[in-house]
């Protein structure tokens, strides 16, 4: 009981920073499995099983705050759910003992790729507005559906950058699509790990755990997305997989480190996580600091500006010739 609780909470917390970032549920979730010792194939399937609610959830919370494109969740979600189906077949079929290390150093790519990403970098909010082409967002899917489904998670890490690196979407919609269209790539995940492994080694107990958190905080997340400073939830994120990960590689058969390296990678680990996390709260607030400057210099600007002349104002050239007085009437 004690383990379906934290496996609810768990699911709750990693939609809130999914449902806010775009991404992070699967990675978040995986890692957590990974970390009690279950079967890497069976950890991606059970999360991917939860997500099909989840994500459900989470597609209509964001599409009733209107952060939804639905041209792009069908360029980039059908492209992704072929992906997903390839992925969750070659991860079924590898051995234990290659998938654990295997998936651990994809995660660990991952929470490297969301430390770095949100910790030096804010979001390029140029050419917004611009349509997608289905020629970027159709690769883009097949990869990250393929990236979500052997790692187990990836589809908003992989997929979520690329598109706000475009500059043509807001934010808020960029999260709101990725997120619905991963309703498609969790089905065809589950479906090919269900082709491949049947049920073995998933516990649904665990499933219906994470989808009852997850989904509890799938419209509070819709609505945070709007408020929650993303760079800081990022950098907090991504030194969680980073650390949690490290520990999985150093302890496989691939390396297999002494004591004295572990703890040594695990204090390094800490230390630039602390750093990352503080370097991007100060960020935030020089942000915020210079947006609020920014505005203020527009308000006053526009203030500044002379008020357009209109009728009553424009000096009438005839009562000028005559001292002000109206002419008199000409037969």
């Amino acid at each position: 009981m004690k383990t379906l609780i934290l496996l609810a909470l768990a699911g709750l917390g990693a939609q809130l920073v999914d449902g806010s970032l775009g991404m992070a549920y699967g990675v978040t979730s995986s890692t957590l499995l990974l970390a009690i010792g279950t079967n890497p194939a069976a950890a991606s399937a059970t999360v991917h099983l939860a997500e099909i609610g989840t994500t459900l959830m989470s597609g209509v919370a964001h599409w009733k705050f209107g952060n939804v494109d639905w041209r792009v969740v069908l360029k980039i979600g059908v492209p992704g759910a072929v992906g997903a189906f390839a992925g969750a077949t070659v991860l079924s079929n590898l051995s234990t003992a290659v998938a654990a290390p295997v998936m651990s150093l994809i995660l660990l790519s991952l929470g490297v790729y969301l430390l770095v990403r949100f910790t030096l970098r804010g979001i390029d909010r140029r050419h917004l507005g611009k349509p997608m082409r289905k020629r970027f967002l159709g690769p883009l899917g097949l990869v990250a559906g393929f990236v979500d489904a052997t790692g187990g998670g990836g589809w908003g890490p992989v997929g979520t950058p690329a598109i706000l690196a475009s500059g043509r979407m807001e934010p808020r919609k960029v999260i709101g699509s990725i997120d619905t269209s991963e309703f498609l790539v969790a089905v065809a995940a589950s479906l090919g790990f269900l082709v491949a492994l049947g049920s073995q080694g998933i516990d649904f107990g665990w499933v219906v755990a994470l989808l009852i958190g997850g989904m509890v905080a799938a419209p509070i997340a819709a609505w945070l997305v709007r408020h929650v400073p993303p760079r800081l939830l990022g950098s907090l994120v991504g030194g969680m997989i980073i650390a949690t990960n490290s520990r999985t590689l150093l302890r496989s058969d691939w390396i297999d480190a002494p004591d004295a390296v572990r703890n040594a990678v695990y204090a390094l680990v800490y230390v630039v996580w602390a750093a990352a996390v503080v370097w991007s709260y100060l960020q935030y607030r020089k942000d915020r600091t210079q947006e609020s400057a920014d505005a203020v210099s527009a308000h006053a600007a526009l203030l500044a500006e002379p008020a357009p002349a209109d009728a009553a104002t424009v000096p009438d050239p005839e009562r000028q010739l005559t001292g002000g007085r109206p002419s008199a009437p000409t037969d």
